[in-house]
């Protein structure tokens, strides 16, 4: 492999001025956009030496043929032109923005002459004003349903407005209340703005202050005796007090914030958004983001904020997991959408954009809820990309053509180990068959003695392959190893073909690099089994190790087939960590428990104070003394006791 790339301009050729540089491949396409407060420095970085890159960065830098940059005055010029050549070029190695779904909104049509409020999905609406957006069209159906009933603005489409226009009567909805009739003279044109730009107002998050109004005129209306407007301002209110409630309350009254989390891995994000004004969530967004080259979150938040506000208007708050580096200048790009968004509607109210993370209080909840919410979401696709009979097809036979197998492999196992600090070592084995997990064939190993994490697999890898070299006695298990630790896993014993390794598997995964694909090929080769293809995952790089090979296989980064190996992975891992915690608890728990005077309620609460085991083994005698119930000669014991161990 050549030390760096053919194209690597010389180093005084490039400016030390910020700026932002174009990767193209051999036919002039655009691979990658960045930016960079120093030309010369992030270049660099590029044309280091081929080992010492990412392995995606690697794949971009040799794929491209040619790279070129242009220069910017300041930092702030070299987002706003980063930004716009992303959306003209759309890099493949950018990270690619979907949102997977289109969103109905709530929209008031404020430049026309009669402004009307409806349901709509277009964003391309010149001079209207949204909120939203909504996840359910019967949610905003009932919020508009309720809203008529207190501002009365006009909701019916062009052509029934002519009608009523040329005939003098108005529609249904006029006849009911809910609108003030402004196509047959019952209000000037301009008394139906000022409707609408109260229902606006309120929908904006001022709403508290218009009930406060309606209330006032209410008492009014009462004082003087007019119970007929008294009852109007009334129904009002409970109208509005029942379109507030459609919506939760999570903050004060008076902030408008729209709250990020972003979940993400190695290969894609999940991205929630909360949009919230007056204090209430008025609407919800989710996008899925995959990532190309290996961005942290802080440049994730970047493009993220980029795309979300591209075409909508931001607030004056916005809380995000992590600021990014360039928070000034993405403040100011913000903060001028912000303005170019309250000019188009003829109201414009200064006041620049903050990018802030929720340390504490009300916020921080809300962004943590934000957050939990974004990884779900992750999980969600994740597991319907996998689950999908056509993509699942393709992902095995996409396996089948990297790894060079003859067959699909419809049956794979994957094993990991987990243990703390070498002490209760355990594996796992998770099974899938034609890309689903078999949960009643996982299997879970206890390993008494190993010297490190692949000695571990070379012990559970043959362990496994015995099963298969000599099925022989009456439950299926080979004599010599009726008696070992492999436990059939708690979740999902259906059949008495559960209690057995049935059937040889087409591929065997380690989780782990060269060392431990070569630890489970001497066990393999050592069992005399053929016919099984293996490969080990490693997770910083998802690079895909074979037997005797130099260089790993690489899947490509959004498809099916790595999905599908990254899930077997990730369930191998879960399942192993979850019984090495057990084993753990177990353990601690039962030598608590023999104890004289130590009872299954005391043991609970040493552990509850403490914390954790090692706190426990870790405190003095007077220290577990303090603990509720347990005496100074008791702790004496348990202290001794644990130290012995």
């Amino acid at each position: 492999m050549a030390d760096t790339v053919s194209y690597r301009p010389k180093a005084g050729e490039i400016p030390v001025q910020p700026g932002v540089y174009r990767f193209r491949d051999a036919t002039g396409r655009v691979l990658y956009v960045g930016k960079a407060k120093s030309l010369r420095a992030r270049l660099s970085n590029y044309f280091a030496p081929l080992q010492s890159l990412h392995e995606r960065t690697r794949r971009m830098v040799t794929t491209a043929a040619s790279v070129e940059w242009t220069v910017v005055a300041t930092e702030f010029e070299a987002l706003q032109l980063e930004f716009t050549w992303i959306k003209e070029f759309n890099p493949p190695f950018n990270v690619q923005f979907r949102d997977d779904k289109t969103y109905p909104y709530l929209a008031v049509t404020l430049g026309e002459e009669v402004p009307r409020v409806m349901i709509t999905r277009n964003r391309q609406i010149k001079d209207a004003r949204y909120f939203g957006p909504y996840t359910k069209v019967w949610a905003i159906r009932d919020t508009m349903d309720l809203m008529l009933k207190a501002i009365p603005m006009r909701s019916c489409t062009d052509g029934v407005y002519r009608r009523a226009e040329l005939t003098g009567r108005p529609c249904l909805l006029g006849d009911i209340g809910k609108c003030v009739a402004p196509c047959v003279g019952r209000v000037t044109k301009e008394e139906h703005r000022a409707v609408a730009n109260d229902f606006v107002s309120f929908m904006a998050g001022n709403d508290t202050s218009h009930i406060r109004a309606l209330t006032e005129r209410m008492k009014a209306a009462a004082s003087v005796q007019d119970y007929e407007a008294a009852a109007r301002h009334r129904d009002s209110i409970q109208a509005l007090e029942a379109a507030m409630e459609k919506s939760a309350v999570v903050l004060s009254d008076n902030v408008d914030a729209d709250v990020f989390g972003i979940a993400d891995d190695e290969l894609a994000a999940s991205v929630q958004q909360f949009i919230v004004r007056g204090g209430r969530i008025r609407g919800v967004r989710s996008w899925v983001v995959d990532k190309e080259l290996d961005v942290d979150l802080a440049e994730l938040v970047e493009t993220v904020l980029e795309n979300a506000y591209e075409d909508s208007t931001p607030p004056r708050e916005i809380l995000v997991p992590v600021l990014p580096d360039d928070t000034p200048e993405l403040e100011l790009w913000l903060t001028a959408r912000r303005l170019e968004g309250e000019d188009s509607r003829g109201r414009a109210q200064a006041g620049r954009v903050a990018l802030r993370v929720a340390q504490r209080g009300e916020k921080a909840a809300l962004a943590q809820t934000v957050t939990m919410n974004a990884k779900n979401a992750l999980v969600l696709y994740k597991t319907r990309r996998s689950s999908d009979f056509v993509a699942r097809s393709k992902s095995l036979g996409d396996i089948r053509d990297a790894l060079g197998m003859a067959e699909a492999p419809l049956r794979m196992e994957c094993f990991d180990v987990s243990h703390l600090s070498g002490t209760n070592i355990v594996a796992s084995m998770v099974v899938f068959e034609d890309g689903l997990a078999r949960k009643d064939q996982y299997r879970r190993f206890s390993i008494p003695n190993s010297t490190d994490d692949t000695e571990s697999i070379y012990q559970v890898i043959t362990r496994r392959l015995a099963y298969l070299k000599d099925p022989g006695g009456p439950d299926g298990s080979p004599p010599g190893l009726r008696a070992s630790a492999d436990e059939p896993a708690a979740e999902g014993r259906e059949s008495a073909r559960a209690a057995k390794f049935a059937y040889p598997p087409n591929l065997l995964i380690v989780d782990g690099g060269q060392p431990q694909v070569a630890a489970a090929a001497r066990a393999l080769a050592e069992s005399g089994v053929t016919g099984i293809q293996l490969a080990g995952i490693a997770k910083r790089l998802e690079e895909i190790w074979l037997p005797d090979s130099d260089y790993p296989v690489i899947l490509p980064r959004n498809s099916d087939a790595l999905f599908l190996v990254q899930r077997i992975r990730d369930e191998a891992h879960r399942f192993a960590i979850t019984y090495q915690r057990t084993r753990r608890k177990r353990d601690i728990t039962s030598v608590l428990g023999e104890i004289p005077g130590l009872g299954p309620s005391r043991v609970k609460e040493l552990l509850r104070h403490f914390g954790s085991v090692s706190q426990l083994k870790q405190a003095s005698p007077d220290q577990i003394a303090e603990v509720k119930g347990v005496g100074q000669t008791l702790a004496g014991v348990i202290h001794e006791r644990l130290a012995s161990r």
